[in-house]
C-alpha cells in the first residue's frame, strides 16, 4: 500500500501567449479549473498505475468536490480531514510551448493534524510506502511515524527548501528532485547528491529523462524520456513520481518502474491540466506496446 501525506489544490489554468515578465499584464486566451496539488497529483498517478493509495490531507469547507474527484480516481480518501482554513489553490499560466508559471496559496494544506496522520499510518505495515512533498505541514512527524513502522519513505523536495529537505533526510528511502532542485541543494549544502547518506535518489531532467542513484552501491541508472508533442508540462514531474513509487511498491524492478513512469509523464504532457491529464495504466501500457 501507499500512503501519501499530500497537498490538495484547486488549480486554475490560464493559457497565455507567453509567460509574463515583471510588471507585464497579459490577456489569457483560455481558462479552466481542476484538481491539483503535488500530493493529489501523485496520489492520482499512483492509483492510475494500479496501486492501493490512501491520501492523508486537509481541505476547507469549499473542498468537498476535490475529495470526490480523488475518490473518483480510485484514491482512498477516508483520511482527508476538514480544516477551518480554505482549500488550497494554484494559479497556473501555460504558454504556447507548454511551459508554465505557478503561484500557490497553501491554505488547508498547512493545517494537517498529527493525530489524523498517526491514525492513518497506523494502518501501514512493514514495506508499505509513505509519499511526502514540501506542500504540507508535519512532514517530519509523518516520516518519523512511518519509519518506526518499517515503512519506506519517498520525498519530493518541491517546492524546494533546503532546511525542509535536511529535516526529513534521515528518514528517507528515496529522495526525488528535479535537476534545478538538485543544483540548489548542492549549492546550499556543499554535498553532491551522489554523496548523500540515504539509500536512493531520483533526479528528473525533463526532456533528458531521469537518473536513479543507488547510493550505498554507487550505481547509476539513466532512464530516457519519450518524445511527444507537449501542450502542458504542468504535473509531469508528479506523474513520474507517483508512477515510479507505485511501480516499486508493486515489485517492479527499478528499471521497469522508471521506464513506465517516464512513459506516463510524457503522456501527461499531451493533455492540458494536472490530475485530469494523468494517464491510466492501460493507456500507458498501450503506448509502450506501440
Amino acid at each position: 500500500m501507499i500512503f501519501n501525506l499530500g497537498s490538495i489544490n484547486a488549480d486554475y489554468f490560464y493559457d497565455v501567449p507567453h509567460l509574463p515578465g515583471p510588471g507585464e499584464t497579459l490577456v489569457a486566451t483560455r481558462m479552466a479549473a481542476g484538481l491539483g496539488g503535488k500530493g493529489a497529483n501523485q496520489s492520482v498517478a499512483a492509483a492510475c498505475a494500479g496501486a492501493d493509495v490512501y491520501h492523508i490531507g486537509s481541505v476547507g469547507t469549499d473542498g468537498d468536490w476535490a475529495v470526490q474527484r480523488l475518490d473518483g480516481f480510485g484514491v482512498n480518501v477516508r483520511h482527508v480531514r476538514l480544516s477551518e482554513q480554505p482549500t488550497a489553490h494554484a494559479i497556473v499560466m501555460v504558454d504556447t510551448e507548454g511551459e508554465n508559471q505557478i503561484v500557490v496559496f497553501p491554505g488547508a494544506n498547512m493545517d494537517q493534524s498529527v493525530t489524523s496522520i498517526e491514525h492513518a499510518l497506523g494502518e501501514g505495515r512493514t514495506g508499505d510506502w509513505l509519499i511526502l512533498q514540501n506542500e504540507t505541514s508535519h512532514q517530519v512527524e509523518a516520516a518519523q511515524m512511518a519509519r518506526k513502522r518499517g515503512m519506506k519513505i519517498a520525498y519530493s523536495a518541491a517546492p524546494f527548501d533546503v532546511q525542509a529537505t535536511r529535516d526529513v533526510l534521515p528518514f528517507l528511502t528515496l529522495l526525488i528532485m528535479n535537476e534545478v532542485e538538485a543544483q540548489q541543494f548542492e549549492a546550499a549544502t556543499g554535498t553532491p547528491i551522489s554523496a548523500l547518506p540515504i539509500p536512493n535518489a531520483l533526479i528528473t531532467t525533463g526532456k533528458d529523462g531521469a537518473v536513479w542513484y543507488n547510493l550505498p552501491q554507487g550505481d547509476m541508472l539513466n532512464v530516457p524520456a519519450f518524445a511527444v508533442d507537449p501542450v502542458d508540462t504542468t504535473g509531469a514531474g508528479d506523474t513520474f513520481a507517483g508512477y515510479a513509487v507505485a511501480g516499486l511498491s508493486q515489485g517492479l524492478s527499478v528499471e521497469k518502474a522508471l521506464f513506465r513512469a517516464s512513459a506516463a509523464a510524457a503522456l501527461s504532457t499531451t493533455k492540458k491540466g494536472t490530475a485530469d491529464a494523468i494517464p491510466d495504466h492501460a493507456t500507458v501500457e498501450a503506448f509502450l506496446a506501440s
